[in-house]
C-alpha cells in the first residue's frame, strides 16, 4: 500500500484547518451576537455579579399577567416561584409560593401588607426580591419574569413539551384532556393559565404550570442547533427580564446540565381569610418554618427561625383558624382592596 506523501497531505491538513477555523469564526460570531441581542434585550443586571457555577444559588422566577388576555399593565405576579439550583447535590428544586399570600411590602415607604403578588407591580423586582426573602427568610440571589403571554412563543421555541394532564382543562378556546399530551405553544398557556376547573384552585394551577416548567427545562438540555437557539432568544425578547447576564446562564447550563435531570417541585400551601373584603392565603408560623427550613436546605444553609410581620399577625390572631373563622386582623396594615375576578 502506498502512502500518501507529505506533499499531498498538507494541503489537505491546510484544508481542514480552514474548515475549522471558519466554523468557529461562525460559531463565535452567532454566540457574540446572540450575547449582544441578550444584553440589550433582556439582562437587567449592573454587569458586576458573576454567578460561581460550583455554589448553590436561588432564582425567584415571577410569571407576570401581561402579555396575556390582552393586558398590557405591568401587571402584577400571578405566578411566583422559588427555584433552587444546588451543583453540590445536583438538584433543581422549584417551590410555589401562593400569589394571594398575605406578606409584607419590604421596601415600601410605609410599612403594610398586602397579596404577595402586589410587590413587583408596586417595587419591580427590587420589591419582589426582598418580600419574598423576609418572607421565607432566604437569601434571592437573582430573578426572572416571564410575560404569561411570552410562554406561548418560548414553547414553540423548544419544539413543544409533553405533559400528564391529570384533569380535563378547557382555556381560551383549547381543551386539553386527561393523560399524555405533546402541547403546543397556545395549549401550554391555556393549560397553565385556567384555574377555576380545578378543583384544586390555585394550587392546582401551580402543579400545572410546575410540568410545562419543568418539561421546558428538560427541553432545553436537548436543544442543540443554533438555529432553535436563536429562534428561542427571539421568543424571549420583550417577555423576559432577568439580573442573570448571558455568560452566568452559558456558565450555568454548561455546569448545572446534570441539574435538570433531578428537577423536584414543591409548594406552599396556605389557608383562607379575609382581609378588607378581600379573600387571601394565610401562611401560618409553621408553614413558613417548614418551607424556610426546606430552602435553605437546599442552598446549604443553616435553619434559622423566622420572625417577621408575617409571624407577628399570626401571633395577634388568635382565633383565626382557616376553617370556622376566616376574619383575619392586620391592625390597620392593609389598604387595598382587592378584586377576586382575575383569570
Amino acid at each position: 500500500m502506498r502512502h500518501m506523501g507529505q506533499s499531498k497531505l498538507r494541503p489537505l491538513l491546510i484544508a481542514g484547518g480552514l474548515i475549522i477555523l471558519m466554523v468557529a469564526i461562525t460559531v463565535g460570531l452567532i454566540i457574540r451576537q446572540a450575547q449582544a441581542r441578550y444584553q440589550s434585550t433582556i439582562y437587567t443586571g449592573n454587569g458586576q455579579t458573576k454567578v460561581d457555577a460550583t455554589k448553590p444559588l436561588s432564582i425567584l422566577l415571577l410569571g407576570v399577567d401581561t402579555g396575556a388576555d390582552g393586558r398590557i399593565d405591568k401587571g402584577n405576579s400571578d405566578t411566583i416561584m422559588v427555584v433552587t439550583i444546588n451543583p453540590q447535590t445536583k438538584k433543581t428544586v422549584i417551590t410555589s409560593i401562593p400569589r394571594d399570600s398575605l406578606a409584607q411590602m419590604v421596601g415600601d415607604s410605609k410599612t403594610n401588607v398586602q397579596k404577595l403578588n402586589a410587590a413587583y407591580n408596586i417595587g419591580g423586582s427590587t420589591m419582589a426580591k426582598a418580600s419574598v426573602g423576609q418572607l421565607l427568610n432566604i437569601p434571592i440571589n437573582y430573578y426572572a419574569t416571564l410575560n404569561m403571554g411570552g410562554l406561548k412563543q418560548i414553547v414553540d421555541a423548544v419544539g413543544g413539551v409533553t405533559i400528564t394532564s391529570p384533569i380535563n382543562s378547557t382555556f381560551d378556546g383549547v381543551t386539553v384532556t386527561k393523560g399524555t399530551h405533546h402541547l403546543n405553544g397556545k395549549e401550554a398557556l391555556s393549560y397553565s393559565r385556567m384555574r377555576y376547573q380545578d378543583p384544586r384552585g390555585d394550587y392546582g394551577r401551580q402543579l400545572r404550570q410546575q410540568q410545562v416548567m419543568r418539561a421546558v427545562l428538560v427541553k432545553l438540555t436537548k436543544t442543540k442547533t443554533y438555529s432553535r437557539y436563536s429562534e428561542l432568544l427571539t421568543s424571549l425578547k420583550g417577555n423576559l427580564k432577568t439580573d442573570l447576564s448571558f455568560n452566568d446562564l452559558i456558565g450555568l447550563a454548561t455546569h448545572d446540565r446534570a441539574n435538570t435531570k433531578n428537577i423536584q417541585s414543591t409548594q406552599i400551601v396556605g389557608q383562607p381569610a379575609w382581609i378588607n373584603t378581600s379573600s387571601y392565603q394565610i401562611l401560618s408560623t409553621s408553614t413558613l418554618q417548614k418551607a424556610s427550613n426546606q430552602i435553605r436546605q437546599e442552598l446549604g444553609l443553616k435553619q434559622s427561625k423566622i420572625s417577621n410581620m408575617e409571624t407577628k399577625l399570626n401571633a395577634m390572631n388568635t382565633t383565626y383558624d382557616g376553617k370556622t373563622n376566616l376574619n383575619y386582623n392586620t391592625d390597620g396594615l392593609d389598604t387595598i382592596t382587592y378584586s377576586d375576578n382575575t383569570k
